[in-house]
Formats: structure tokens, sequence, C-alpha cells
């Protein structure tokens, strides 16, 4: 199980961050956002506060599927990256990017007034939501980790460390970064889309997806997201975790996913796990319907 989670990683690092071009629309174009250092952020509705964190190289229409319905009886937070969506990449040029983002978030919560918001994060995102919870124990009410781990290193073996992970980490980076103003190729894309999505149709957004963010800040926050291990903190997280994961026919199979995320989140206090089959890392687009359920589950 370890080995066909730690290939698949492998793969989709190497290929992610192909080339720079434009964004595509999204449910929330519409809004003014908010620019910030590392990210910026649409904010629509109104109502109990919701955010919405994407993961590495996805922009906020990646939550396209559930914002128009949220925002009918919440303020929904949509953040995008800089540098992931088209968008210029800003301060995610330097090093430092997750915990800028956590910074610019806890911004944004204290400049709202919005302490205590419902966060969901997919991927990196869960990352992010899980480093904001920590520094900031009272920015995050609850948390909904979607396909995210506290250490992503545990998928090339349980007994990686920070060290043991960094040498691999550093070469994906370094290849992403070099690969920046290369043309683009739709080949790698959807090599990369395939491995990340179930759905024909949901593996076209990814494909998208992955073209248009900046391979520079991809790499740089793919290389921060490995070498990020939250396990010795889980313990001390205290707002309760819904974790959403996705297992299918073709593997990981649900008692290898269970099995993977259980032991990831032993030590965190309060643990929801809601496993969604038929599913591959964009849960959300691959079962938008039971993703929708175990949202609104999550948020009742």
């Amino acid at each position: 199980m370890i080995r066909y989670f730690g290939l698949r990683l492998a793969a989709v690092a190497m290929t992610l961050g192909l080339s720079f071009h434009p964004a595509a629309g999204h449910a929330a174009a519409s809004a003014p956002a908010t620019q910030m250092a590392h990210l910026s952020v649409v904010a629509i509705g109104k109502g109990a506060p919701i955010i919405l964190i994407p993961g590495l190289s996805s922009p906020r229409a990646v939550w396209d599927g559930v914002v128009p319905e949220l925002a009918r009886a919440h303020r929904v937070y949509v953040v995008q990256v800089n540098g992931f969506g088209g968008d210029a990449a800003g301060a995610n040029l330097s090093p430092g990017i997750l915990d800028g983002v956590v910074d610019d978030l806890h911004g944004l919560i204290a400049k709202e007034k919005i302490a205590g918001a419902a966060v969901v994060g997919h991927s990196m995102g869960g990352l992010v939501a899980l480093m904001l919870a920590k520094a900031h124990p009272d920015d995050a009410g609850r948390l909904m980790i979607v396909d995210s781990l506290p250490f992503i290193g545990t998928l090339f073996s349980p007994a990686a460390t920070v060290a043991m992970v960094e040498p691999r980490a550093r070469a994906m980076r370094d290849a992403q970064v070099a690969s920046y103003g290369q043309p683009a190729s739709d080949a790698l894309a959807q090599a990369t889309a395939d491995r990340l999505a179930a759905k024909p149709e949901s593996r076209a957004l990814v494909a998208a997806w992955v073209k248009a963010a900046d391979p520079r800040v991809s790499g740089q926050a793919m290389y921060e997201d490995m070498t990020t291990d939250l396990r010795p903190a889980m313990k001390t997280i205290v707002a309760p975790i819904t974790l959403v994961y996705p297992w299918s026919a073709s593997g990981p199979t649900k008692s290898q996913a269970d099995a993977l995320y259980r032991a990831a989140y032993a030590d965190a206090p309060h643990v929801t796990f809601v496993a969604v089959g038929d599913s591959a890392h964009f849960v959300m687009l691959d079962q938008p319907a039971l993703f929708r359920q175990a949202l609104d589950a999550f948020l009742d």
C-alpha cells in the first residue's frame, strides 16, 4: 500500500507545474478578490463563516461545485494561492510559502472578525489548515481535511523522517522550477490529472489547472509540503477534524485507505473519518454529491 501511494505521489509531483497559462473562469469570478502577499480571497454570501483552501496548483475554482449553495447561508471565503490559477506569484517566489499563507489567513480572520470559522482544506490546503490550527488555535472552530496527511513522507515509508525525504523533495522542486517558461506538455498534464482524478470531466479540469500554475510556486510549495511534519503537533489540535479521503477498486482499496488515514490521525483528539468510494484525490470533483453530503454534515 505505501509503495502504491509513494509512486503515485512521486509521479504527480514530478509533473505538476509544467507551464504558465491564463486562468480559467470560476464561480466566484464575479466577486472582487482581496489581494494579500501570499494569497487572494473572494468573499461571497452572508452567514456563518467558512474558509475554503485549495491544494497544490489548484485555483479557487476547485470549489465551484459547493460555493453557490454555501453562499446562501454562509459567508464564504474562497482562497487562491498566488501563482496558481494564472495569478501572479507575488511573494510566493521566495521560500516560506506555506507559512506565509498561514500568516495571511490569520490576518484575514482577524480583520474580518471571524475567529472560530469552519475551515476546509484540500491536499496542501489541508496541511495549511492544520498548520493554522496549530499556530492559532482560536482561528479555526472546526476543520474539514480532504485527502491530506500530517506528514506526506509516510507515503514513501512509515518510518520516513524529514531528513530522509528532503533530498527527494529538493530534486522534485528543482525540476519543476527549471520547467518555468518551457512549452506546456498536454500529455504530461493529462497524465498527472489521470492519477489525481477518476472521472473524465474531473481529469479535464485538473489538467487545465496543472498547466495554469506557475511551476516556480508549485515546486517550492510542494517542497515545503513534503518537508513539513505535523505529527508531533496532532495531539495539540483541539479543533474537531472531519477527514474526507478517497478509495476505489483500483487502489487504494477501502481497507488500505482506512488503515493509512486512521493511523495518520490517531493522535488527533477529535476526528470523524469519512471515506468516499469510486474516487481519487479530487474527491469534490469525482463524487460531488457525496462530498456535498459530507460537507453539509460537517457544517451541521
